[in-house]
This record gives C-alpha cells, structure tokens and sequence, in this order.
C-alpha cells in the first residue's frame, strides 16, 4: 500500500509540473507576451528549478526516507502556488515598470514566481524513489518505474491543461483546482502509508 501512495504522489506530481509550466505562459502573455523568448525563459527557469530540486531530494533522500516526509514535500508544492495566484500581477507590473524586454523581464518574473514551486516538485522523484527502493538490486527498476509513471502523467497534466482546462476554467481557478488536488494526494497519501504501517 506505501508503494502505491508514493506512486501515487509521484504521478500526480508530474502532472502538476507541466500543468504549472503551461499556464505559466498564460500568466506572462498579457504582460510580455507568448514569443519564444517568453516560452524559452519559462522553460529554462524550470529546468534548472527541476535540478536543484532533484539535487535536493537526493541529499534529503540520504536519510531514513518517511512518507510524511514526501507528502509533506507534495503539499508544500501545491501550497507554493498561492504566491503565484497572490501576487502574480503586481509582481509583473513591478517588472514590466523595470523592464520592458520580453526576454528579460519574462526571465525575472520566472524565477520570482515559478522557481520554487517547480523545484519542490523537483525533490519528490529522487524522495519518491528512495522510498520505493527495498533492495538495492531493484533500485534500477524502480527508479525506471517512478520516472516512467511520472513523465507518463507530466504528458497528462501537459494535454489536459492545454487542450481542455485552459478552455472551460479561467487560469486562476485551474490553480485552485491543482492546489486542491494536491493537498488531496497528499493527505489521501499520508492516510495509506498509516494505515499499511498500522
């Protein structure tokens, strides 16, 4: 049962992230617009968010691994959100008052608001992994299983968000719904891993 709720905050962690990195081009367009100096910045900001947060969670995995621990991580990327939903505008106005350039003003506004949730999400795949690992002869196989349902959900969240959420929900209500959601894993996550323990 543990296994199943890593899993299952693996994969909706993937979806999260891609859903995240998407409507975040939404969030820059009405103030820089949606060119590839726009899209390239996002993208880049959460590759390297991703990296640390991979290097993070494989430091933080060196530890005897809890699944508290993970959903704590989980929740606290879904809580990361409400920054982005708080004070994404004046953060914007504020930059776009400093710079003008879609290149780097939509760098600086991708670091202020999309670095951290991106990169908590980052610390839940090494996490996730340690927690599944039993054996360290199975450890191949099971980092090639999170990985595998995790990206398999990353393209989920990257469909979904892009040819049906953004049609029917206004970006603002998307983000509730992923932050709802996550906390929902999480806490659905936590109860599993108790109750297997138990």
């Amino acid at each position: 049962m543990q296994k199943f709720a890593v899993l299952g905050v693996s994969c909706w962690s993937g979806f999260l992230l891609m859903a995240l990195e998407l409507l975040s081009g939404r969030i820059l367009a009405p103030t820089f617009g949606s060119s590839i100096y726009v899209w390239g910045a996002i993208i880049t900001i959460f590759m390297l968010a991703l990296s640390f947060g991979y290097l993070i969670g494989g430091r933080m995995s060196l530890k005897p691994p809890k699944v508290s621990t993970l959903c704590g991580l989980h929740l606290l990327s879904g809580l990361l959100v409400l920054p982005i939903l708080a004070f994404a505008d004046p953060v914007l106005n504020s930059i776009f008052d400093y710079t003008q350039d879609p290149r780097l003003g939509s760098l600086i506004a991708s670091v202020i608001l999309f670095f951290l949730p991106a990169c908590v999400c980052g610390t839940v795949a090494p996490y996730a992994v340690r927690l599944l690992v039993d054996d360290p002869a199975a450890a191949g196989f099971y980092a090639g299983l999170q990985f595998f349902f995790s990206t398999a959900f990353s393209a989920a969240g990257t469909l979904l968000t892009s040819f049906y959420l953004v049609l029917i929900l206004e970006v603002n209500q998307i983000l509730y719904l992923l932050l709802g959601i996550t906390a929902v894993m999480a806490a659905t996550a936590f109860t599993l891993s108790r109750r297997s323990a138990s």
